[in-house]
This record gives structure tokens, sequence and C-alpha cells, in this order.
């Protein structure tokens, strides 16, 4: 498939448990399957939801020929190898969370997948770190860049701050 086939789509990542463990491992084996990552900063934040340790969360894009459906069955693939345990609960600690944000600039309601994800507007760990890497994209519903949707966001409840945290080097062999 050609670069003009490809779609570019958005990732976020997040982990409350050994988080400087897993969000490097992830994108080793994010970049073993996709190739070149775009990456966001790293920010913590606390837990939304439940009462639990501060989680790190970040933004990747990526660029696939891939379906949806396919991307995200390679995602649940990954978090699964990184301990990741699936329970009833919605907001629980978790060693790895990984969602497809984006897929181009399409509207996907089908089976499990619901595209632009909602959490791009209700979160501030998600729509921050997706505006500093993506500023220009427009939101395929709302019709704003994602830098115009973070200046007229509520922020008054959702603090977060950066962090250090390498997840830069080519090196790293993903956990399998």
């Amino acid at each position: 498939m050609t670069d003009s086939a490809r779609v570019r789509a958005w990732l976020s990542l997040g982990s409350n448990q050994s988080p400087r463990r897993y969000l490097p491992s992830a994108i080793a084996d994010l970049r073993l399957h996709f190739g070149k990552l775009t990456i966001s900063r790293v920010y913590e934040s606390e837990a939304v939801g439940f009462v639990g340790e501060n989680f790190l969360n970040l933004v990747v894009g990526i660029h696939t020929s891939l379906s949806a459906e396919a991307v995200n069955r390679r995602l649940k693939e990954i978090e699964q190898r990184h301990g990741r345990v699936r329970s009833e609960e919605r907001f629980a600690a978790r060693t790895l969370d990984i969602d497809l944000l984006t897929y181009g600039e399409q509207i996907i309601e089908r089976d499990a997948i619901h595209l632009p994800r909602d959490e791009i507007l209700r979160y501030a760990f998600v729509l921050l770190p997706l505006s500093e890497v993506a500023a220009e994209e427009v939101h395929p519903e709302e019709g704003k860049s994602y830098q115009q949707l973070w200046q007229e966001f509520n922020r008054s409840g959702q603090a977060l701050w950066p962090v250090a945290l390498d997840l830069e080097k080519e090196d790293r062999v993903p956990m399998g």
C-alpha cells in the first residue's frame, strides 16, 4: 500500500501501575507494529473516576494501512502483553491502556468502535497532548482544531503536569 493510502491515527496511552516500565515498553511495541511514531510529552494526572495512583498519559500518532478495527485489535493485543487485565469496572488501575482516538478524519460508529472518541473532549490528559502533536488537525465532529478545543477547554477540575519519561530510545525491547 502506498503512503497516500495510509491513514494517520492518534492513540491515547495511559498507565498507573508501574508506568515508567509499561509506557516505554508499549512505545517499543508500537514502533515494531507501526514504524515511526509521533509522541507527545508525558503528563501526570490524578486518577479519574476512582481513588488510585496517579496516571501517566500521552498521545502517540501512527500511520497505518490497517482498518480501524484491525488497529483496535492490535492495540488490545499490546495491552494484554503488558499485563492489562480487563474487568467490568470502567475506571480502575491498569498497567496499560491504549485507546484509538481518531482514524484519519473519519467518523466511525460500528461494533465496539466509536471515533473520534468522546474522551478527547472530556479529559485534559487526552486533549492537551493531542493539541500539542496535532494542533492544526480538525476534530471531525466539532469542526475545530485540537489547539482551539484545548484553548476553550474548562481546565478547572483536571490538574495535570508534564513529567520526564524517556520514550525516544529505539533499542527498547517490548514485553511479550
